[in-house]
Order: structure tokens, then sequence, then C-alpha cells
């Protein structure tokens, strides 16, 4: 997300326009293919980039364009996950309509909103999570309960008509929305995950349950990243009656509902799982499950990347262990 570069995109009137606009659209493929320069369909469309924007631009204009299909592939991330990807045209269509809602959007959202935002993500939803621990608990002078909740089938439940209401909310272009809706459509049911559009659609549609749970409950201490999220207060019997309260709420306006496997409380001091981080009040430790599959896989070409998951928790001796391993491997 860091990467991504965003220009303009907080102007309502004209907004189909700026989307579909050669240099938008050439933007767009340029953030695209950052990463993947060297797949044989970005390199196809690189061979004739002027050609293929100018064909999205006439396309788009004219609203003929329509969605091509989709590639399934599957991914282990940790769990085995399905992956809808795009034609290298629609993922470009995708980036340039992401760019100019984006900005619309993002600022409407809640701060501690983690998921797929400039400036957020999993380390800072970790450490911000560690900051309400120590607030909650008084420094850990007293108990304070977590509430962690996961969304059942999240991706695959969501609701095109409760979306593009939701997108409606915030723009009035209605060519803009034609184009949005183009997108929603060509997967069903619910959002592929290889969108970057799913990425910022997924975050319209859990900003209601998010708005629901700050001003409607009161909640102070709530986090959430994509459909994972955590409350934590010094009343345990508060934090359970608030369960079915956000059930009935997922059920009745978003059409979704809580994994009733996945629902836990606990104590503070047993630790706040959480992004694959354990949070406790006065450090942070890898979650033991991501530190066994670490220790599987790591070898000298991945090393840096696991070295760099390690620097943001207490892990001295995972890490020490970590590079005799691969020493080892090396000798």
């Amino acid at each position: 997300m860091k990467n991504i570069n965003l220009m303009g995109g907080l102007k309502r009137n004209g907004l189909f326009e700026q989307i579909y606009s050669l240099e938008n659209l050439r933007i767009a493929f340029e953030n695209f293919k950052r990463g993947k320069a060297k797949k044989p369909d970005i390199i196809n469309f690189s061979e004739k980039q002027a050609k293929e924007i100018y064909k999205i631009y006439d396309q788009v204009r004219r609203k003929s364009y329509r969605h091509g299909p989709y590639k399934e592939f599957y991914i282990q991330d940790p769990k085995i996950r399905k992956i809808n990807k795009a034609t290298a045209r629609d993922r470009v269509v995708h980036h340039a309509l992401f760019r100019k809602l984006y900005p619309i959007f993002d600022r409407t959202f809640i701060f501690d909103s983690y998921s797929c935002r400039i400036g957020k993500g999993t380390h800072q939803g970790v450490r911000r999570l560690q900051k309400f621990v120590r607030k909650t608990s008084k420094n850990n002078r007293r108990i304070c309960w977590v509430l962690k909740c996961d969304i059942r089938k999240f991706f695959d439940n969501i609701n095109h008509n409760i979306l593009m209401q939701l997108i409606g909310k915030r723009v009035k272009d209605r060519n803009a929305l034609w184009l949005a809706g183009k997108i929603v459509e060509s997967f069903s049911p619910g959002l592929p995950l290889g969108n970057i559009t799913s990425q910022l659609f997924a975050n319209i549609y859990l900003h209601e349950l998010d708005m629901f749970i700050k001003h409607d409950l009161r909640v102070r201490y709530y986090i959430r990243y994509c459909d994972d999220f955590i409350i934590l207060h010094e009343d345990k019997d508060y934090v359970k009656s608030l369960i079915p309260k956000i059930d009935k709420f997922l059920i009745s306006k978003l059409n979704m509902q809580l994994h009733p496997n996945k629902i836990i409380i606990h104590s503070h001091r047993q630790g706040a799982d959480f992004l694959g981080y354990v949070s406790f009040h006065h450090h942070v430790v890898l979650r033991p499950k991501t530190s066994r599959r670490l220790l599987r896989r790591v070898n000298q070409k991945n090393i840096s990347s696991y070295l760099g998951v390690l620097k943001h928790c207490n892990s001295y001796k995972l890490r020490k262990r970590v590079l005799q391993m691969v020493n080892h491997e090396n000798s």
C-alpha cells in the first residue's frame, strides 16, 4: 500500500472523467505492475501499453467496457486461500478506480481500522493494541478482558446491493457508480480476494460495523483489521453482552454473521492474539504457530523477510535460533 501513488480524487464533479483519463490510467498501470514486471501478462501488456491504455480509455468513456473472466489459483497464507486473478487490462481499471475512490472514503474511516490503508497495516495495529492493553489494564494493575471476533466467510458474503448503496452514499457521479458496479458484479458470490478494489470495498462495507461499535455501542478500545476485530474492557460481563448486539447488527444490516467458533474472551494476562503477534502489557511476541511455521520455512533466500517480521516483537532467542539454522545450512 505504501507504494501506491494517489493523486486527487477529492473532487466529486467529473469524477468519472478523472477515473478514465489517460494520465490516471497510465499511473494506474505503473502502480499495478510494481513487483510484477517479469510476469508474462504484464510483459505482454507493456509491449503495447499505449494502445491498450487508449483502448481502456475509449471503452470506459463510451461505457462499453465489460469486465473479463478471472483465473483461479490457491496460495497458503498460512491457511489455503483461493485467489481470483483478473486480466491485466481489468486490473488497470481496478487501480484507476481505486486511485480516485480511496481518498474520498479513507478520510471517513475510523482511526483504528488498519487493513489496506496508507500509514496503517499489521505492525501499526499491533502497536496500537499493546497501547490499549496498557490503558485498559492500568499498566497491569487490574485485569482487562479481550474479546476477539471474526466474521464468517466475509468476502464470500459481501452483498453487492448493500455495497453499492454504501458506495453511493459518497459517490454521486452516476457514471463512476456504473464503473464501480461493473467491477463489483464481475464476481459472484461476494468479492474476489485478488482485486485491489476488494480491499477498499471491504473497508467501505465494514465501516458500518465500525460506526455501530464506536458510536452506537460507544466502545472505546476497538481495533479492526479486515474482518478480524478486538475489543478491550475491564468488565467481562459487559464484553459478553456486546456479542449478541454485534451479531444482530451484522445479520440485519450487512448480511453477515460472527464466526461462532472464533469468538474468544480471555484476560489480557494470557495475551491478546492478533495479526500474528501476541500482545502483553509490557511486550509483544510472535504467535507460537507463526514461530513454528517460520522455523520450518526459513532459509538463506527468505531470511531477510523473516527477520523483518521478528524486529517488530520481542524475539531475541528466536532470531538467534533462526540465524543459527541458516548459518548451519550454509556451512
